[in-house]
C-alpha cells in the first residue's frame, strides 16, 4: 500500500540495519525495492487487447508483481504481439513454494488449492499458463501433481504450464522475432535446469533473435530464495556466486547483455556487480522495439529507461 515509505524504511540505516538484525539477514544484503505500482494494478487499468483471439494466462508471481512489474509488462507485450488475449488472475494467489523450505506442506497445499479453484475455468478449457519465474512455474509442473495426485485439474495445469521461452518455441507457430545484434551472457536458474527443460527452448529463442550468446556453466547463483539473504549463509552464498557467475559478469564487456530469468539470480548479480540482468521477456521487447545497432555500454540501463518513458507515453 505504501511502497515508497516501505522502501525508505527498509533501505535507510539505522532502521534497515535494525530490521536485518532482528530478521537474521546479512547486513551486506540490500532489501529489494518494491515497485511504485504492482503489475496487477497496471494490468487492471489497461484495456483488453487482441480480444476474442487465442487465450493465455500470464501467471503474476510475487516477484514480478511486487518488485519487477516491467518484466510482466514486457511479457504481455510479447504475447499480445503474437495475437494472444492475455488474462492475469487478480486474486491474491501464490504457488506456495517458499513454504516447502520450512516443511509447511499443509499450508502450501491450501494455497495451491486456491490456485486450482481460481484457474479452474481456464484449466478445463485448455488455456495455457505462461510463467516468468522458473521456481514458481516448477511448482505447477512438479510438486502440484504430487500434492494432488487424484485431481484432474492439477494434472491439466501441470501439462498446460510453460515458461515464456518454452511457450514461444513450442506453442507459437508464427514465432519469428526481429534480430538483435548483440552479445549476451546467459545464466540459467537452478530449478529451470534441474526440473523443467534444461534451457533448450530458451536457447532456440535466443538463436532466433540472432544473439551471440554464451550459456554459463555457473550452477547456482548463490542466493536461492531466502538462503543467500540469511546472515548465517552469506559467506557460502557469495562463495557459490564467485565460483563462475559473478566473475563472468564482471569480466564481460560492458555492452554485453546479461540474461537471467530468476529473481534470486538477478538479485545476486545486481547486489554483487555493477550490472543488472534482464529477463528473456525484456530481451524480446528490446528486439521488438527496433534495436538494430550495436549496444552501448550498460544496455540494461538505457533499455529500462526507455521502458519507463514508453509507460508514461501510453
Amino acid at each position: 500500500l505504501l511502497p515508497q515509505v516501505t522502501n525508505f524504511v527498509m533501505q535507510t540505516d539505522p532502521l534497515a540495519a535494525w530490521i536485518k538484525q532482528i530478521a537474521g539477514i546479512a547486513p551486506q544484503r540490500a532489501f529489494p525495492a518494491y515497485a511504485r505500482q504492482t503489475f496487477k494494478a497496471w494490468f487492471r487499468k489497461r484495456p483488453v487487447r487482441a480480444k476474442g483471439r487465442k487465450e493465455v494466462i500470464l501467471w503474476p508471481d510475487t516477484f514480478v508483481n511486487f518488485f519487477n512489474p516491467q518484466i510482466g509488462k514486457d511479457a504481455v507485450h510479447v504475447l499480445e504481439s503474437y495475437g494472444y488475449t492475455v488474462h492475469v488472475p487478480m486474486q491474491s494467489l501464490c504457488c506456495g513454494r517458499p513454504l516447502f523450505d520450512y516443511g509447511m506442506l499443509n499450508l502450501a497445499k491450501r494455497l495451491l488449492r486456491r490456485v486450482l479453484d481460481a484457474l479452474a475455468p481456464y484449466i478445463s478449457a485448455g488455456v495455457p499458463v505462461v510463467g516468468l519465474e522458473p521456481a514458481c512455474l516448477s511448482t505447477f509442473r512438479d510438486e502440484l501433481v504430487d500434492l494432488f495426485p487424484h485431481d484432474e485439474n492439477a494434472h491439466r495445469l501441470s501439462a498446460q504450464s510453460f515458461l515464456l521461452g518454452e511457450f514461444l518455441d513450442q506453442e507459437v507457430q508464427s514465432f519469428d522475432p526481429p534480430q538483435l545484434p548483440a552479445k549476451a551472457l546467459v545464466h540459467g536458474h537452478c530449478t529451470h535446469k534441474a526440473v523443467l527443460n534444461k534451457l533448450e527452448p530458451d536457447e532456440k529463442v535466443l538463436q532466433k533473435l540472432g544473439l551471440d550468446y554464451k550459456l554459463l556453466d555457473s550452477g547456482c547463483c548463490g542466493i536461492s530464495g531466502a538462503f543467500g539473504f540469511r546472515k548465517a549463509n552469506y559467506v557460502l552464498s557469495m562463495d557459490i556466486g564467485e565460483r563462475v557467475l559473478l566473475p563472468a559478469v564482471r569480466e564481460a564487456p560492458k555492452n554485453t547483455l546479461i540474461i537471467a530469468d530468476g529473481f534470486s539470480c538477478r538479485e545476486q548479480i545486481v547486489q554483487s556487480t555493477d550490472r543488472e540482468a534482464l529477463h528473456l521477456a525484456q530481451i524480446l521487447c528490446m528486439a521488438m522495439h527496433g534495436q538494430k545497432t550495436p549496444l552501448i555500454d550498460y544496455p540494461e540501463r538505457s533499455y529500462l529507461e526507455s521502458a519507463r518513458k514508453r509507460r508514461f507515453l501510453r
